[in-house]
């Protein structure tokens, strides 16, 4: 468990790397890169259920949805950072409430950090309203994985007891 701990350290730092490369990325290369997802996004919602839509009505829709896309994944970002962060502070064996509000902290500190980098990108403004939606991705990712992680050991340790009331 000690080394899932280190590489979930190593990740994280990794992480922070990636959220600064798209933060350092000017307003003309990000609004590309949001535009071309929910593009490709819509496209594909539409093919899948057979929806028919033209060249207009795609665009129309993606250009609609790109800003909730776009806050969607800084909350997708900080979520997984938060959890990155959660899995790494487990080798200082703090109880979950506080490892949880540590995790939770650190990532919004990042947050923070990352909206004062942009701040001095061309183009590119630090908000506080950012930080607070990574901030509430980073609470949403910490509640979802122990949510996850408390279904899966509920599963198991029902497992368990088949197991044995079976032998």
């Amino acid at each position: 468990m000690r080394k899932v701990r280190t590489i979930a350290g190593i990740l994280a730092l990794f992480w922070m790397c990636v959220i600064f490369s798209f933060s350092a990325q000017e307003k003309e290369e990000s609004s590309q890169v949001s535009e071309a997802f929910s593009y490709r996004m819509v496209n594909s919602t539409g093919l899948l259920f057979h929806l028919n839509l033209d060249e207009e009505q795609i665009r129309e829709i993606a250009n609609a949805i790109e800003h909730t896309v776009r806050k969607a994944a800084h909350m997708t970002e900080y979520g997984i950072l938060s959890v990155l962060f959660y899995i790494w502070l487990g080798k200082w064996q703090f109880v979950v409430s506080k490892r949880s509000a540590m995790a939770i902290v650190l990532a919004a500190l990042y947050a923070a950090s990352d909206e004062l980098h942009q701040y001095f990108v061309p183009g590119r403004a630090g908000r506080f309203s950012d930080v607070i939606i990574d901030s509430i991705g980073a609470i949403t990712g910490v509640l979802v994985f122990l949510g996850v992680k408390k279904c899966i050991s509920f599963l198991w340790n029902r497992h368990k007891l088949e197991k044995t009331a079976l032998s």
